[in-house]
């Protein structure tokens, strides 16, 4: 007999998961240490899940992040978790909390109704009510991490301590299954697009769940369509091929707006505040191809679905497409000619400010020589919620998956941090950079020292612009409150000084010839397990390529 505690440590050690992030106090937490599953402690329950969820980010689900946080009577830790489950859900992280589920009769004690209140956050809520079901609730967890749409799992576990025999239903690893599209589906879409003057392919995250990054350069280039990417899929296409029309600016909404079709690939096509909406949708055909069917007439009328795995939707796609034109795809230089003119004509919009020698230093001048300092094939970089995800989304070239990491659907500040962590545990060759803003460093303030304690050679590069720049006057429109963005200014505290006496390389910087060696400095302190702080004083410019506006379906 063994208790629900050390039964669950194990089942993580037979899945593979190497470490769990944590806050204490959770009960399953000792039977971690006693089956030597190494935790790193962070230092609130939002960051615990944010970590894990970084992890499972970062490896587009082949590896699981996980995390425990406290829960009990009063569900003190699972209050603070929710933000990070509620960014986890709306971005489809495959992120496992553990926690501590609250007692039947105690839920008295609280006016937080806990099991509601996960459950419209996380793919599949479990509640080992049983001891004897530790076996079935962590199997139907892994089934739901490895299959269909991607979500957060939340297993509450009521009694640690309880005891079952481990062998009446013994645990194996779940495998994460499969399926492709219906041929008929297949040759149907390609039909469209071949009847089609302007198809585009719109990529979303789904694509990178699927690893169908060489399936999706296959297609493309086979079919010579212009491809846009979502946010959170930047990168799954490299940005320096000559079919990428980017993530967003004026050339990614030239060639949205002059569609008469849309191949979607891994995207829900759902438009918000870090997506663009459809142009014109009445004049288009929409072809969505994804897991989820309610992704299918979700906005806009779908002409038609393919529903499948991405890469084996992809495969298909290219198959057929070989088979109707005798192997050679569809060839279209003009079209080449004209994404590469567009592009031409958006970069001058930023080319100044990226070769700007101003005092106080131009953010994007910083984001230029970032991209100088970086092996692009070999490092990652995340933004910050706010002036540093949209600016950085603009003009930072991607050829490698999760070599950028765009999120925001629920904008937990701070989140930058964990991410760049998590990157760097699971690709430790790679260089790990997270750009961030006065109002994110606020938030990971606390959890700085993490990194220190842990020995993870990350860089938090700070556009330092003395405030919320991103939330004054102007910046969301006329009527926004011009009296609260303001905080203590670069003059008023160096952050340099105070970040350095938590252990991190630490510099500011002030001129931009000096950015460059800064970096250098820093990467070669990561080299050696200390993570490092880079203070850019820069100015306010919080200009951006913008989102394509438009309604639901008109």
């Amino acid at each position: 007999m063994i208790s629900v505690a050390t039964g669950i440590a194990r089942i993580l050690k037979m899945e593979g998961i190497e470490w769990v992030s944590t806050f204490p106090v959770c009960r399953v937490n000792n039977s971690l240490g006693e089956e030597n599953i190494p935790m790193i402690m962070m230092r609130d329950d939002r960051y615990a899940v944010a970590l894990a969820d970084g992890y499972s980010r970062v490896t587009a689900g082949k590896e699981i992040g996980v995390c425990t946080v406290q829960g009990g009577v009063n569900a003190a830790g699972i209050q603070v978790a929710y933000a990070g489950l509620a960014q986890a859900y709306e971005d489809n992280s495959p992120v496992l909390c553990i926690t501590d589920g609250v007692p039947i009769g105690s839920s008295e004690n609280s006016q937080f109704d806990v099991t509601s209140s996960l459950k419209s956050v996380t793919k599949w809520y479990g509640y080992i009510d049983s001891p004897d079901r530790t076996n079935e609730f962590m199997r139907r967890a892994f089934t739901m991490l490895r299959n269909g749409p991607p979500g957060p799992v939340v297993i509450a576990v009521p009694d640690a301590s309880a005891l079952f025999d481990e062998d009446l239903d013994p645990y194996s690893a779940v495998r994460c299954w499969k399926y492709g599209p219906d041929p008929a589906d297949v040759t149907e879409a390609i039909d469209l697009v071949m009847g089609s003057s302007d198809p585009i392919l719109y990529v979303g995250e789904g694509a990178v769940y699927a690893g169908a990054e060489d399936a999706l350069k296959e297609f493309a280039e086979l079919s010579d369509m212009p491809v846009i990417t979502t946010l959170k899929a930047k990168g799954v296409f490299p940005e320096n091929h000559p079919l990428s029309a980017g993530v967003r600016g004026k050339h990614t909404a030239y060639f949205l707006e002059k569609s008469d079709l849309i191949l979607s690939v891994g995207s829900s096509l759902s438009p918000g505040r870090f997506s663009h909406a459809i142009p014109n949708p009445s004049s288009k055909k929409i072809i969505i191809c994804g897991l989820n069917e309610l992704h299918i007439n979700k906005i806009y009328p779908t002409t038609h679905a393919v529903l499948g795995d991405a890469e084996i939707t992809l495969r298909a796609l290219t198959n057929e497409l070989r088979s109707k034109t005798s192997g050679h795809g569809i060839s279209n230089q003009d079209q080449v000619d004209k994404i590469e003119q567009q592009k031409n004509e958006d970069k001058i919009i930023y080319q100044d400010a990226m070769n700007s020698s101003d005092m106080p230093i131009n953010p994007y001048r910083v984001y230029s020589d970032l991209m100088e300092a970086l092996d692009s094939q070999n490092s990652f970089v995340t933004h910050e919620s706010g002036n540093t995800r949209d600016q950085l989304s603009t003009v930072y070239e991607t050829v490698i998956p999760r070599g950028f990491l765009g999120w925001g659907n629920v904008s937990s500040l701070g989140f930058s941090l964990p991410a760049a962590m998590a990157a760097r545990i699971a690709f430790p060759e790679r260089r790990s950079v997270a750009v961030t803003g006065e109002a994110g460093l606020g938030y990971m303030l606390g959890n700085l020292e993490v990194p220190v304690r842990e020995k993870i050679g990350i860089t938090v590069l700070h556009i330092s612009n003395g405030g919320f720049s991103g939330y004054g006057p102007g910046f969301w429109g006329e009527g926004h409150d011009p009296y609260t963005h303001k905080v203590l200014n670069y003059e008023t505290v160096d952050m340099s000084k105070a970040i350095e006496q938590l252990g991190l390389h630490s510099e500011r910087v002030s001129d931009p010839k000096d950015i460059i060696p800064a970096l250098e400095r820093a990467f070669s302190a990561n080299e050696q397990g200390q993570p490092s702080y880079i203070e850019v004083i820069c100015s306010q410019y919080p200009i951006y390529g913008g989102w394509v506006a438009g309604t639901h379906g008109e």
